[in-house]
């Protein structure tokens, strides 16, 4: 059996664009999609405010739409989603999303607005390990996302919950309603478990993940930005994701949703088993580490720690719009304006991702 593909390049921003349609071509994306199926751009927006690192790129996603027209995927669609803490009209916009979607006529639907699309209920073919459990109601999924390609647009970065977020974690906002907080006491299983049903409804996977600023630290929002211009790609969502995490210096099979998704045979989770087209990455070890901020350790308590038990009060019920103020209120009016923005801008006046993050469009 061949080994999975990841493509993973060097890239600087003079070249990125070109950069982007050598990596997409390298890791087969015509082989991966279908190209009678219209294809979902799946962006990555884990915080509305311009965090270098923390949410797709415009680069990243202006490379993939031009790769992807030049070799006939014409159908072009964005989809986002919400979350209880962001916000993905100002997100769009903050992150110069609007500037690219606009220059290249591709519209965006959202997942939580009916006229877009509406939920409906899916039985998978494959047993699930939580979800069918956490929602016993009925798993809910977006109808518009059947019979289509998908495209997921991660960074390289790391998550407080999962240590490292990718293309598997990607799949969450897109697939799972507003309510997809219920999961996070089990969120890697869960993340198995929707890249099983994304292998059902799905006409092709394919994952573009930009680490031209990987994000170090407690992510996804509140990260230390290093400059490390990878970009990567490949078809299989497990092994990309992978292949990020040792980058950053972990080991994948002690990931969790890694380590299951490999073990379901649902992607390739050890990097003996992948095949890296491109950079040799044998001797690259970012020396990333997770970390906790104020958020993460409530969370910690709540989630995994001595009140996982009594979890449905909180999250259930009407008191968990407190922990949403709560996080809200930390992320965008302490972290940001103490810490947050004095990052960002001095990666907009030091990096040259920051420069060109400049030439695109509006100010923020």
């Amino acid at each position: 059996m061949a080994k999975p593909v990841v493509a993973v390049l060097k890239s600087r921003p003079e070249t990125v664009l070109e950069d982007y349609d050598r990596l997409l071509r390298m890791a087969g994306v015509r082989e991966a999609l279908d190209p009678g199926a219209a294809t979902i751009l799946k962006d990555n927006i884990s915080w509305h405010l311009p965090m270098p690192s923390a949410n797709t790129t415009p680069w990243q996603l202006e490379g993939t739409v031009l790769s992807l027209r030049k070799q006939g995927f014409q159908e072009l669609v964005a989809v986002e989603n919400k979350t209880v803490v962001t916000r993905p009209k100002k997100g769009e916009h903050l992150n110069k999303f609007d500037t690219v979607y606009e220059k290249y006529s591709i519209p965006v639907k959202y997942n939580f607005l009916p006229e877009d699309m509406k939920w409906v209920e899916y039985k998978p073919k494959r047993a699930l390990k939580v979800l069918p459990r956490i929602f016993p109601e009925g798993l809910m999924l977006p109808d518009y996302f059947f019979g289509k390609n998908i495209v997921h647009l991660p960074t390289v970065k790391c998550h407080i919950y999962t240590d490292t977020t990718g293309a598997m974690k990607n799949a969450f906002g897109g697939l799972l309603n507003v309510k997809r907080h219920y999961t996070h006491s089990w969120i890697h299983a869960t993340l198995v478990d929707l890249l099983s049903v994304q292998k059902e409804i799905h006409s092709g996977l394919f994952a573009v993940m930009d680490g031209t600023t990987a994000g170090n630290g407690p992510g996804p929002r509140t990260l230390e930005p290093v400059k490390t211009d990878y970009i990567l790609a490949s078809a299989d969502q497990t092994a990309i994701d992978a292949v990020a995490a040792k980058l950053m210096g972990f080991d994948p099979l002690k990931i969790d949703y890694i380590r299951m998704a490999h073990e379901e045979g649902l992607g390739v989770g050890d990097p003996s088993e992948i095949e890296v087209v491109g950079e040799d990455l044998s001797g690259v070890n970012l020396g990333f580490h997770v970390g906790d901020n104020f958020a993460s350790r409530v969370g910690d308590i709540l989630w995994f720690g001595p009140l996982k038990g009594v979890q449905k009060l909180f999250f259930h019920t009407p008191l968990v719009y407190l922990f949403v103020m709560a996080s809200d209120n930390y992320h965008d009016r302490i972290w940001w304006p103490l810490k947050g923005r004095r990052v960002f801008e001095k990666w907009r006046k030091e990096s040259p991702w920051g420069r060109l993050w400049d030439t695109y469009g509006r100010e923020p």
